[in-house]
This record gives C-alpha cells, structure tokens and sequence, in this order.
C-alpha cells in the first residue's frame, strides 16, 4: 500500500509567501487549505486561521529575538521568585510584575545583601518585561562602564547610550561591586541622566544609597545621580539569609 503525498503548494504560491516573508502561512497553508475543503471551512474561517498562525509565530519569533539582544546571564522567572523566603512585601511584587513603572518610565532600585534575590527579581522583572514586548537590555554596572569608555575613547558616547535608551528597560546589576573613578562616575552620571524620564533603569546594589559614596568618588556628580535616579523610582530593600548560603548548607546534608 502506497503512502500518500503530503499535501504541497503550487509553485507559484509557495515563491509568492517567501517573497512575502509569510513563512507560517507557506508553512501550514498546504494542510490548512486540505482541511478547510474536507471541513468546509468559509473563505473568512481560513483567512482569520492563517493569519492567526502567521501572527503568533512573528510574535514568537520577536520575542526570542528580544530575549537574546537582552543579553541575561541566565534566564529566571517571576513564577520562579520565591515570596515566602524574600523580603519584598506581596504588594511591591505585584506592582513591579504588572509591569506598568515601565509603561510609566520609572526606575527600580533593589538595595540588600548579596544573596537576596535582587539579580533575580531584576532578571525575571525583564524577562517578563520581553514577554510583554518590550525591549530590554541588561549589563552588569562594570559591563555599563567598560561600554562607555570605549565609545570615550573614539568619541562615540553618545551614539552607545542612545543605543542603549532604544530599549524600553535597562538593567544594571551589581552596581557597586567595584570602585569608579572620576571618568566612570562621569560617563555613568551621564547615562543615567540621559535615560532620566524617557526610559525605566532597573539597579541592583548591595550598599544603601547613604553609602555609594564609597564607589562613587565625585560627591557632586554622585548626589546629581542619585537625584535623577531616584525622583521617579520605586526602591525595594531586600534583606535576610543569602539563598546561595542557604543551598549551599542544605546541599552538605
């Protein structure tokens, strides 16, 4: 008995969809349309299938594109987040997972110990944030400022932070781990004033704000950066047990 031949486009048809770029519909239209006359489908109900199909794979084709230009270390989820160990309050949680202080252009600044899911919330913060479309790019504040100085170094520092401001969500981790020198806390001072009320900034550091002084060596520049950073900025201190501490302990049992 012999196989049938799977259901094919003419050729004029399939050419036409490439040119196009409708690779979905190329794709399922063969099989679709066999349906459609066994199923007796309307002209309208196989057009609205089509595009549908043709939709949702664009949709899920940006958004792994989306996911890969954000550049995570390590892709974590909100679901993920454990709220019974944390110390963020449920309320706080909810109001940066529904997502609109980005709609809004605010910042979110987490401030706690190492180990206290501050990286995570951030990460799962913006990989939710691509899930809802927009665009997000994260760094690390040493990866931020080694970026800055090299457009410094042939006077392109302004085209890298408009660059970096296409992206709707900016995350900057581990701010503080290391010392700045003059140029860093300038060419930082100079970003974060750039993305002041036109795009959200999502920081993570282990030193209370009274204390950046201690990585920030320019006073005035600091407290100008602060100001901005700040003004329209939801701040969340995390506290309690570091998580890797708590594995670690639990791994040796």
């Amino acid at each position: 008995m012999t196989a049938s031949s799977p259901p094919t486009l003419a050729a004029d048809l399939t050419e036409g969809l490439r040119r196009l770029k409708l690779a979905a519909i190329r794709k399922l239209a063969p099989e679709l349309l066999q349906t459609a006359k066994t199923q007796r489908w309307t002209p309208e109900e196989l057009l609205r299938t089509l595009i549908e199909a043709e939709i949702t794979a664009r949709e899920a084709s940006n958004a792994r594109n989306r996911l890969k230009a954000a550049a995570f270390p390590l892709v974590k989820t909100l679901e993920e987040y454990d709220l019974t160990v944390s110390s963020v309050p449920k309320g706080t949680f909810d109001y940066l997972a529904n997502l609109e202080w980005i709609r809004a252009k605010e910042n979110t600044c987490l401030i706690g110990p190492a180990g206290t899911g501050k990286s995570h919330l951030l990460v799962a913060l913006g990989v939710a944030a691509v899930e809802q479309g927009h665009k997000v790019r994260y760094l690390t504040a040493a990866e931020l400022v080694e970026t800055l100085y090299r457009g410094l170094a042939d006077n392109s520092v302004g085209r890298v932070i408009d660059t970096l401001l296409r992206n709707d969500l900016i995350i900057i981790d581990e701010l503080g781990f290391a010392p700045l020198d003059a140029t860093g806390t300038q060419l930082l001072f100079r970003f974060v004033a750039a993305a002041y009320e036109r795009r959200s900034l999502g920081v993570a550091s282990h030193w209370p704000f009274e204390q950046w002084g201690r990585f920030l060596p320019e006073q005035t520049t600091a407290v100008s950066l602060l100001d901005r950073l700040l003004h329209h900025c939801n701040t969340v201190v995390t506290d309690g047990e570091s998580y890797r501490m708590r594995q670690a302990r639990h791994t040796r049992r």
